[in-house]
């Protein structure tokens, strides 16, 4: 991909991943790849790049930053996040531009040093109000603590109306266009929704605390620039809002989301009748239901329609007195991000012993989920009656759900 202008005398030089399709190790899928984007800003007196690309993409960040002129002619490196794919090239940037001197924020100084190394870089710690004058451009910088990092922090040019803020409001999405006005805006929304669903989730009030902050502060921009995926420059409205719904627990305008998400596995599909009886109940009641078999589903796309729902009903035969290992990933990962608002249930089928019921809903309540009663747990495979207090399973969600409305 070429260099692209974001805005005059700032440009994106980064580097576009069509192939990855894991995320933080195997835990988030990536099924339409990601960009590192990186950020080149050229002031009247001094120039300064904005983070950097993931190691293997090195290359491609310095053939951008050459084609723009003398690499020695960097005068500073921004540092607004220290994560190996906002930082990987940086070794070889300060290599290249021994005399740029570095910006990051306090908490960034050790992670820098433990993951490169004391290699001697003239680094300065900034804060909340700092400005780095550039010449015609300044850089003002806004911690942004565990927005996802401790270290994270937001860079913002008034001149140019434009945010940079690192991981938030970016989605992982490859594509050979950069802004928002050049891709399908369900697919961008989608992505978005996800990212925030499987990295921030867990952060929304320290989100909402950030969005007031940012408007409090008089900020005014036109254009957010992220470090994954696409720059919003049409409407960089539309995520502000996102964020403050999804942070809320509010569904997105225009997107109609399943109110509830009925996850199993199963072993001779005894309990999947049971989460089917359950599906079909809860469709009969009027709710709109997303039923998955985590076996054959990734479960970050899962958590991405638990992020919008009202409920998540979990289902699982017992194997060696516990559910089965399938479904550990999605509860363990719930169990950190920490859904707000929800409601959730257990259910499952067992031969000679049961278990799994009783572990399923100590997991959702440890995720903060208000789980209804004790569970469902039927044994062998289920006859009529027991697909009858499936259904009466179901009924009892839509109780607690009309009662919590």
């Amino acid at each position: 991909m070429a260099v692209v202008q974001v805005k005059p005398g700032v440009h994106w030089v980064g580097a576009v991943d069509w192939n990855v399709r894991q995320f933080h190790g195997a835990t988030y899928s990536t099924h339409r790849g990601t960009t590192y984007n990186a950020y080149f800003v050229v002031g009247d007196k001094y120039r300064a790049l904005v983070d950097t690309v993931h190691a293997p993409f090195t290359d491609v960040l310095v053939s951008h930053l050459e084609s723009l002129g003398d690499l020695h002619e960097i005068d500073y490196v921004v540092v607004n996040h220290v994560e190996m794919d906002h930082t990987g090239a940086l070794p070889r940037i300060m290599e290249l531009c021994p005399q740029a001197k570095m910006y990051c924020s306090q908490r960034a100084v050790e992670p820098l040093k433990k993951h490169f190394g004391d290699h001697g870089w003239d680094i300065t710690p900034v804060k909340t109000g700092d400005i780095l004058d550039l010449g015609g451009k300044t850089i003002h910088f806004i911690e942004a603590p565990m927005l996802h990092w401790p270290d994270s922090m937001f860079s913002f040019i008034p001149e140019d109306k434009l945010l940079l803020p690192n991981d938030a409001f970016g989605q992982h999405l490859a594509s050979s266009q950069r802004f928002d006005d050049e891709v399908d805006n369900g697919i961008l929304m989608d992505e978005a929704a996800k990212y925030y669903a499987n990295i921030l989730l867990p952060f929304s009030a320290l989100v909402e605390r950030k969005i007031k902050e940012i408007v409090d502060m008089g900020i005014k921009f036109d254009t957010i620039a992220p470090s994954h995926g696409i720059i919003w420059r049409r409407d960089p409205g539309q995520i502000i809002t996102a964020y403050q719904n999804w942070s809320t627990g509010v569904e997105t305008p225009g997107r109609v989301s399943p109110e509830v998400v009925v996850v199993f596995d199963t072993m001779w599909n005894s309990t999947e009748l049971m989460a089917e009886a359950i599906t079909d109940e809860l469709s009969a009641l009027g709710y709109r239901v997303n039923l998955y078999n985590i076996g054959k589903t990734d479960y970050s796309d899962i958590i991405r329609e638990i992020l919008e729902a009202k409920a998540v009903v979990v289902g699982s035969p017992t194997m060696n007195n516990a559910m089965l290992p399938s479904l550990s990933s999605l509860l363990d990962a719930l169990k950190g991000l920490k859904p707000q608002g929800k409601i959730g249930a257990a259910f499952g089928s067992h031969g000679w012993r049961g278990g799994a019921v009783k572990q399923v809903s100590t997991l959702l309540s440890e995720a903060g989920i208000d789980v209804v009663g004790e569970g469902l747990a039927i044994q062998w495979v289920p006859n009529e009656a027991d697909i009858e207090a499936s259904r009466d399973l179901a009924r009892k969600l839509d109780g607690a759900l009309k009662a919590r409305d």
